[in-house]
């Protein structure tokens, strides 16, 4: 284990001043600073803190809401807390952005602060920490995201194959045909891994296959109004949307534009948040247990801290049908 004279014999800098970078003191400058907690992430330098194992963790939340209760990370993060408190860890939850990652490296980051691991919610596939974490040291579980060949890294996630899988064998005995999909944009693992779980269902169900029947769009509502037009004009009788905020807004879209949900056009949502059994109609939906998945990070964390390597550990995600969805409308 390397120690802090390691560090000034590499940095060729004094002991006090490499205890001064790791303590944040204020009268050194930010680029020694920096210098210092990077060669110690290099050495794998153990804080204090952490060689007393204070039991300190956290949850690192990037585009996703978590604050009340119809928001769908707060559910993820309460489950996680409460397998990790009882446990006697201390758990911070921080929200990041793209540019707090670019001002501190991952590991930089945790060292820093004296977390001995993390659970990271919404990473984007092109944020720095996302190259990062391909080589961190820390004991991290993703959610929504993997990360191959680093056995510090684990991850939780629904089974997306499987959700989609129900989600249009259920179309295919109303007698749909013709199955669109609405999407984000493919910048994340989960919408990626969404994108092909549709394809793979329409094959496996012997559906035809064309890119016509698909909109990807980044804003919501935007996306909504231009690619449901777009849809109805290739024939599609059902909708499959990457997640029930998207599907939320098509209903909305299809109201304005007096289409009758299921009866002109059957639509199928990602998530249950708690609002689909309110919609009008109320929104068939592939279920995210999410307490559960948070209950698993920490799972999946607690292996990770005690050595045991893991790759993923994905949930069924069980189809709730409710009125959004019926029989295919005859072709006329």
């Amino acid at each position: 284990m390397a120690t802090i004279n390691d560090i000034a014999e590499k940095l060729g800098i004094s002991k006090s001043t490499v205890s001064k970078g790791l303590n944040n003191a204020t009268d050194i400058s930010d680029e020694m600073r920096r210098q210092i907690l990077e060669t110690a992430v290099e050495l794998g330098y153990v804080n204090k803190r952490m060689q007393k194992r204070e039991k300190k963790i956290c949850v690192l939340v990037e585009n996703m809401e978590y604050d009340t209760p119809n928001q769908f990370g707060h559910d993820i993060v309460l489950g996680f807390k409460q397998m990790a408190e009882p446990k006697g860890w201390a758990v911070d939850v921080i929200p990041i952005s793209i540019d707090m990652q670019k001002l501190n490296p991952y590991s930089v980051f945790m060292l820093q602060q004296g977390y001995q691991a993390s659970f990271i919610l919404g990473l984007s596939l092109l944020d720095p920490w996302m190259q990062e974490l391909r080589t961190a040291k820390f004991p991290t579980v993703l959610y929504d995201n993997y990360i191959k060949d680093n056995p510090y890294i684990a991850s939780v996630g629904c089974d997306n194959q499987e959700g989609f899988d129900l989600a249009v064998r259920h179309l295919v005995k109303l007698g749909h045909k013709k199955i669109g999909l609405i999407s984000g944009p493919l910048d994340s693992y989960i919408l990626k891994a969404r994108y092909h779980a549709y394809f793979n269902a329409l094959e496996k169900y012997g559906l035809e296959i064309s890119e016509d029947y698909i909109g990807l769009g980044y804003y919501v509502s935007e996306s909504t109004r231009k690619y449901i037009p777009k849809l109805l004009e290739q024939g599609v009788t059902a909708i499959l949307f990457s997640h029930d905020v998207r599907a939320i807004s098509a209903i909305a879209e299809f109201d304005d534009r007096d289409i009758r949900i299921p009866d002109d056009i059957s639509i199928v949502g990602f998530d249950d948040l708690p609002m689909t059994a309110y919609t009008t109609p109320p929104l068939t939906t592939v279920r995210q247990d999410r307490i559960a998945l948070g209950q698993c990070g920490f799972y999946a964390l607690s292996c990770l801290l005690n050595h045991v390597t893991i790759g993923s550990i994905l949930l069924r995600g069980p189809l709730i049908i409710r009125g959004s969805t019926g029989p295919a409308p005859r072709q006329e």
